[in-house]
């Protein structure tokens, strides 16, 4: 992938799921985020692709989430996309805001089409907000090596990492979070 390939978002969210079962362990509220470059085949979430699908991030979508995210069964949150990593400011000010009501109690996921060794060397906002998140779900979705009953992930290609464990060790094969 080459460094031209992550571009800034327009700053906009394609929806909120308040109590999502599918983006994670446990019960979590999902954000998924406008614009994606990869625009992959078969992609579940096409309508995000565009950078300027749905709403623009507001300081009250912000405080929506959070509070969404107050109960006690609320495992964390969920950013997905379109291309998190392509939309810092709505990621960045999400977990900031999450981080600063939760700290380490609830657990942030991210999804991304960018794979963990490429966005460790970036050495920007996108490597700050690697080390906030707990969970990276990395790689682009492949038609061909898809498989219905994947634990959070579409294609056999995706990873599953727990990203505190990789930067620890700086192994993917440890920080592996399911198979």
């Amino acid at each position: 992938m080459i460094a031209e390939r992550i571009i800034q978002g327009s700053g906009y969210v394609a929806k909120i799921e308040t109590h999502s079962f599918v983006d994670g362990e446990g019960v979590r509220c999902s954000l998924y985020v406008s614009g994606c470059p990869f625009r992959c085949s078969g992609c579940y979430n096409v309508a995000a692709q565009h950078f300027r699908y749905g709403e623009p991030l507001t300081d009250a979508l912000v405080a929506e989430v959070i509070a969404a995210c107050e109960p006690d069964y609320i495992a964390g949150l969920s950013i997905l996309g379109g291309e998190p990593f392509c939309n810092l400011a709505v990621t960045m000010p999400l977990i900031h805001a999450f981080r600063e009501r939760f700290g380490e109690t609830k657990d942030i996921w991210v999804w991304t089409g960018y794979q963990l060794e490429y966005l460790m060397q970036l050495h920007d906002e996108r490597l700050k907000m690697l080390e906030q998140i707990d969970v990276l779900v990395d790689g682009m979705f492949i038609q061909k090596l898809y498989r219905p009953n994947l634990a959070y992930r579409g294609s056999l290609n995706q990873r599953v990492i727990h990203v505190p464990t990789y930067i620890a060790t700086q192994s993917v094969a440890r920080a592996i979070y399911v198979e």
